[in-house]
């Protein structure tokens, strides 16, 4: 049997051929799958995952740079309060700024992120809330609450801006639509709701997402820490002193605390699902904006602009999240709003679920 040995074809280039009629068929790519949302997000939500983790000596000089000048701030305001309240009052707004700022540590304590220690998270956390006036451990406890059910239609009212859908709001009754109305007002919400809420209304145990009797130890010891650290200074410096101080500072602080709150999540392009559509990683990061604000605004808010990147990984302190931000171009185009761009968002009330966006009052009409 005679076999005969083929031998292996020389591989011919493109340009070998073009000289010879041949038709040389086209490369043919592998097909690429387009990145689904979910995927888009679980690659994002693992960018994120390498900034988690408390840095102590960032932290240490975080609480330094906070509480010195605050200390320094209001030592300038009770010096002037009797003499020259018009100094006193624009001081409040250095140290308003400041006293948000010591929110934000109170904050990243309730998530665990500030400091690696939980008892040194707690012990700091709860220093913060008798400047923040917001009780440690019951904030702590409805603000995980939030995380967990941030943009869940079937879940909302722990931490909330509270917001109706527009068939909600629809089937309200003209008085229900007039108290939804003025709430959502934001003069009636800044200028009176948040501040009365932080100074008055969590002094009481009633009024909190949780039952009373899960609130009140958390609550009373606050007001006792007060009564505790306030008692000197009224001494020292008289209770009307003390109210011309420390008023017009809880005030705005409070007020500016909130408008942050609500740019947050009230936004044209937020998202928002029933339960059986919802998911966690997919609200966290397009349900929350990127707060793009200079540079000197970041410092007093402590970086919680970054809300999409903090909703995607609650562990990632506050000082970390700018290096997560500047690692990744992607997450810099995410749902990024301006300070005129925010401006506009306060008009925004009510879900449209067809429309999947927030919508103005103004819209109704023609939608009906």
């Amino acid at each position: 049997m005679n076999l005969s040995v083929k031998q292996p074809l020389r591989a011919e280039s493109r340009a070998e051929l073009r000289g010879r009629d041949v038709r040389l068929a086209p490369v043919v790519e592998p097909e690429v799958m387009p990145e689904s949302q979910k995927q888009r997000v679980r690659r994002l939500a693992a960018h994120c995952q390498k900034y988690r983790g408390a840095l102590p000596r960032l932290a240490a000089q975080q609480l330094v740079t906070t509480l010195v000048p605050l200390v320094l701030v209001l030592a300038v305001m009770f010096a002037t309060v009797e003499h020259a309240y018009w100094a006193t009052l624009l001081l409040a707004i250095p140290a308003a700024g400041l006293l948000v700022r010591a929110f934000i540590i109170q904050h990243d304590c309730g998530h665990g992120s500030f400091f690696a220690s939980r008892s040194l998270n707690d012990f700091v956390g709860r220093c913060m809330s008798v400047l923040t006036m917001a009780p440690y451990g019951v904030w702590r406890r409805e603000h995980a609450q939030h995380h967990a059910t941030s943009g869940n239609l079937d879940r909302r009212g722990a931490g909330d801006i509270d917001t109706f859908t527009v068939r909600e709001y629809q089937l309200l009754s003209p008085l229900q639509k007039f108290r939804y109305r003025l709430y959502r007002n934001p003069f009636f919400l800044f200028g009176i709701g948040v501040p009365a809420y932080f100074v008055i209304l969590q002094r009481l145990p009633w009024l909190h997402a949780l039952p009373a009797r899960d609130t009140w130890r958390s609550v009373a010891g606050l007001n006792i820490g007060l009564v505790v650290f306030y008692l000197p200074l009224v001494y020292w410096f008289g209770l009307a002193n003390v109210l011309w101080v420390g008023l017009p500072v809880l005030h705005i602080a409070a007020a500016a605390g909130g408008w942050l709150f609500f740019i947050q999540h009230q936004f044209e392009e937020t998202t928002w699902d029933k339960a059986e559509g919802w998911d966690f990683q997919v609200a966290a990061l397009l349900g929350s904006s990127y707060y793009k604000l200079p540079s000197v605004l970041n410092w007093f808010t402590g970086n919680i602009g970054l809300h999409h990147i903090h909703h995607l990984n609650s562990m990632i302190p506050n000082y970390r999240l700018m290096a997560c931000l500047n690692a990744s171009p992607e997450l810099k185009a995410i749902n990024k709003l301006t300070l005129r761009d925010s401006l506009r968002c306060a008009r925004l009330k009510l879900w449209d679920e067809d429309g999947r966006r927030l919508i103005s009052f103004n819209e109704l009409p023609a939608m009906s």
